[in-house]
């Protein structure tokens, strides 16, 4: 029988390779089919440059010999199939795609646990389906070849054990004669080398083509503008959008940086002096209640659709809404994190600051310099200022963050004594209590900080504490999200109790608010429990809106704040009521305070980090693509989408306002102003 030889020739020797291109190709395709992102399709120059771009990944494999090749291929594979996993399951949680500062928090993976698993699904085994595919061909191909000998065996007892040089009995047919093995190796090596560089340039011309129409049309000013990562998807692909995250990481970290010039650093003072002015008041509230003590509250993943809500004739939240008819309820309260979710809207609660487009400020400038409310009530009032969270102190960089943002201590949890086990530590109504402990001792006036834990994805509490009956959504994770916010409503009823036997409830000023949204994105769920259509606009005012709730020492200036609010706003207001200004700081938020009237409209534009916005009037959500006429400009009056010119000078303020924001966190800008204006006042 005629055998092939180890020198297959160049179509043999692209098989693996073509093999490869298509395997990673198909599952980029998966990936993309999971986004159902608006305006992100996968046209022909999409697929053209995921194809170039696996080219640019792995052109280099084809310089090794046959074996090596293989091998890398196979390692390849299973590194690129990793990372289009976590980008899916990333997806599915955040919306967004994993990044170097969020990869460089990896090792917080391992305690979501519950929450991952909920967010893998069957059809995911997609994935793999070509490792299946090649392990059947290679036990196919070994049967094959398994036949293939014995014939061959037969064949050579047949011509009394002799070979051919024409390729029988499994020797090669070569006419060369002594020293062409060296020349044939030679050239085997140069073909190699040739094959890589062609196959890389025409990578490079696959992917770079494409992109470059698309930021010569659509999409110009993609790379000079701090856009949603998903937005750059559209447009380099999955590899493509790793490779220049990865390089812009490395550009910051390692190079010079990012650089903020003259002009734009006057710009940014007097965009921050004009701030301050808006935040200006001479009201009574001012200084009102000065020296009380302030507790914050950040609840996990407590949204505002769940107040003054009942289901089976329960109240979901009745200690809230009692707390309601004596507190400040802000109803169109907007959580403004990103990638940093709950460490997001810690650190824009306490800086009015943005958050990073990308990662966590925790854990990529945890050592710059920002106006915190703990530091400024330490160093303006002499308050006291401790932080408690019942976990890990090294979760998102918190042993760091919380040193730098002037806390005196921070009550992680080995400082709890874990007697109420409950979802990813202690149970809320322990933690309020045991925190209570520590608090009734401290001096005053204080500042405390608490972050909830109960009601995190994926919100399985133990039947045994399960008090709600949530009816046709029990064993959903609708009916079970319901559940974990009763259960930390039920917590906060305990601590506003525990506050009054203490005698602190008439000396502290006590907000609560909800962090961010709970990753349950079915509308159908929203609408059942609603018991309506929901539009759009519905839709991401839901995902985007966050309870804030301002209780005074007196119980004063009670009622429901409609005016659209946020988390940047929140320590200019506690700041007012202190009488404490804010001209000297470096702060983003509104005053929900300030004098408003028809000779000074309050400037009320909240901003979310994905580019929409409100100011009461007017809704702005964009699209996947972040080109500003492919986002609906809605009326609120009407809740219809309106003409989209409306939206374009608050729009073009908004991204203002989230450019200056990273310009100043990523340059470490506020450190610089401090020194001078140091040197202005001597």
């Amino acid at each position: 029988m005629l055998r092939l030889t180890s020198n297959r020739g160049l179509g043999s020797r692209f098989f693996v390779y073509i093999w490869f291109i298509a395997a990673v190709f198909m599952k980029l395709y998966v990936l993309h089919g999971n986004l159902h992102a608006r305006y992100i399709d996968m046209n022909l120059l999409d697929d053209l440059i995921a194809i170039g771009s696996i080219m640019l990944v792995s052109f280099w494999t084809l310089w090794l010999p046959p074996r090596g090749r293989g091998i890398a291929l196979g390692i390849l594979n299973v590194l690129l199939t990793a990372l289009i996993f976590a980008d899916l399951v990333y997806y599915r949680y955040f919306g967004d795609f994993l990044t170097v500062p969020v990869l460089l928090q990896a090792g917080q993976v391992g305690e979501l646990g519950g929450s991952i698993r909920e967010l893998i699904h069957l059809a995911d085994l997609w994935l793999i389906v070509d490792w299946a595919a090649w392990a059947a061909v290679k036990i196919m191909l070994r049967f094959t070849r398994g036949g293939s000998s014995r014939r061959q065996g037969q064949l050579h007892n047949s011509f009394g054990g002799r070979t051919s040089s024409h390729g029988f009995g499994g020797a090669s047919f070569s006419p060369v004669s002594f020293g062409s093995g060296s020349r044939r190796s030679g050239g085997r090596r140069f073909g190699r080398l040739f094959s890589g560089i062609g196959v890389f340039l025409l990578g490079f011309v696959l992917t770079m083509g494409p992109i470059r129409f698309y930021t010569q049309t659509w999409a110009v000013g993609l790379f000079e503008n701090n856009w949603w990562n998903v937005s750059l998807y559209n447009v380099t692909g999955l590899l493509g959008f790793h490779y220049y995250d990865a390089s812009r990481y490395l550009k910051e970290h390692l190079g010079s940086g990012q650089q903020v010039n003259t002009e734009e650093r006057d710009e940014i003072r007097q965009w921050f002096n004009e701030a301050s002015q808006r935040r200006q008041s001479d009201n009574d509230l001012f200084g009102a209640y000065a020296g009380s003590n302030v507790i914050v509250i950040q609840a996990e993943a407590f949204m505002n659709f769940t107040i003054g809500k009942t289901i089976g004739g329960q109240e979901i939240t009745p200690n809230f809404n009692k707390l309601m008819d004596e507190s400040l309820y802000f109803s169109n309260y907007y959580h403004q994190t990103g990638q940093g979710r709950t460490s997001d809207a810690d650190f824009s609660s306490n800086s009015s600051l943005h958050p990073l487009p990308t990662g966590s400020v925790a854990v990529r400038y945890p050592n710059h310099a920002f106006d915190m409310l703990p530091q400024i009530l330490k160093s303006q009032a002499g308050y006291t200022a401790e932080a408690y969270h019942a976990y890990e102190g090294s979760f998102w960089n918190r042993n760091n963050m919380y040193q730098a943002m002037g806390y005196d201590r921070f009550y992680s949890k080995k400082d709890f004594q874990l007697d109420e086990p409950l979802g990813w530590s202690l149970g809320d109504k322990s933690f309020f209590r045991q925190s209570l402990e520590v608090m009734s001792q401290e001096k005053q006036p204080f500042y405390s900080f608490l972050i909830t834990l109960s009601s995190h994805h994926p919100y399985s509490l133990p039947a045994s504490i399960q008090e709600l009956d949530t009816g046709e959504f029990k064993g959903t994770i609708f009916g079970d999200y319901l559940q974990a916010v009763h259960y930390v409503d039920a917590a906060l009823g305990e601590f506003v109790e525990g506050l009054k036997r203490e005698g602190l409830w008439d000396r502290t000023i006590l907000a609560f608010y909800g962090d961010h949204d709970n990753s349950i994105t079915d509308k159908a769920g929203y609408e059942q429990f609603l018991g309506k259509t929901l539009s759009d606009l519905d839709m991401h005012q839901i995902m985007s809106q966050v309870p804030l709730l301002i209780h005074l020492p007196d119980g004063g200036h009670a009622g429901v704040y409609p005016e659209p609010a946020g988390q940047l706003d929140l320590t200019p207001s506690l700041l007012h009521l202190l009488g404490i200004a804010t001209d000297s700081y470096y702060m983003m938020g509104n005053n929900l305070f300030a004098s408003t009237g028809p000779d000074r409209p309050a400037d009320r534009l909240v901003v979310l980090r994905s580019g929409a916005f409100t100011d009461g009037k007017l809704y702005y959500i964009p699209s996947a693509d972040n080109l500003f006429t492919n986002g609906t400009c809605y009326d609120l009056s009407s809740r219809t989408p309106a003409e989209i010119e409306p939206c374009r000078a608050p729009h073009e303020e908004a991204m203002k306002r989230l450019r200056i924001s990273d310009e100043v966190i990523a340059t470490n800008l506020i450190a610089d102003f401090r020194k001078e204006d140091q040197g202005v006042r001597r």
